[in-house]
């Protein structure tokens, strides 16, 4: 008998253990939402129709981005949960076809995501906008931009992929639009839009 009850106390003493390290059944799951997250973020955008320059562009975007940790109160849903969390993101996009040849700029944006219960999966989608500067050639080039400094805005839906508890992946289709909003006579803009990957580290 006391064998049994020095057996019984030793497992319950070590039932925290199996909580923390994740080993016993009744381990907390891994939330990316309560943490921050660095993702390196590459595409490839082609210009679209619309009232902006008439000219081709393939515009090349690759992104260092800084996610934070949840922003307010989850709305939790038995199917899973939706959080809003803050975007900044580093530019730096080579200009494979048009008259300019890079643009480099900052974005600061909300984003929306919905975590399935298990937090395997995530829908998301991201809007803002930031700054940035170009070497602009319209003064030289009917239909270029006309102005280095240039304001940008963004939408961006996609889903994501947490593979283990420190690291993601995800996909999704990037909308940029550029413009000197006038601060120049010469202002075309450009609209384009194309596929965007990205691999996120956690912490």
């Amino acid at each position: 008998m006391r064998a049994r009850l020095i057996a019984l106390c030793l497992a319950v003493c070590c039932l925290p253990i199996a909580r923390a390290d994740g080993s016993g059944a009744l381990a907390i799951p891994y939330d990316p939402t309560q943490h921050w997250e660095v993702d390196y973020e590459s595409g490839i955008l082609w210009r679209v129709t619309g009232s902006a320059t008439p000219l081709s562009y393939t515009v090349l975007p690759q992104m260092i981005t800084v996610k934070s940790p949840l922003v307010g109160v989850p709305r939790t849903y038995s199917w899973g949960v939706l959080v809003i969390r803050n975007r900044f993101s580093l530019l730096a996009e080579p200009i494979a076809v048009g008259p300019e040849h890079h643009f480099f700029g900052g974005t600061a944006s909300g984003i929306l995501e919905w975590w399935d219960t298990r937090r395997t999966h995530a829908l998301f989608f991201a809007a803002g906008g930031g700054i940035g500067w170009l070497d602009s050639k319209g003064h030289q080039i009917a239909g270029a931009q006309g102005e280095d400094f240039n304001l940008t805005w963004l939408a961006y839906p996609g889903v994501r992929f947490l593979f283990r508890n420190r690291l993601s992946a995800s996909m999704g289709v990037y909308f940029q639009h550029i413009s000197n909003r006038h601060l120049n006579r010469v202002n075309p803009g450009l609209n384009a839009v194309g596929p965007m990957l990205s691999m996120g580290w956690h912490f």
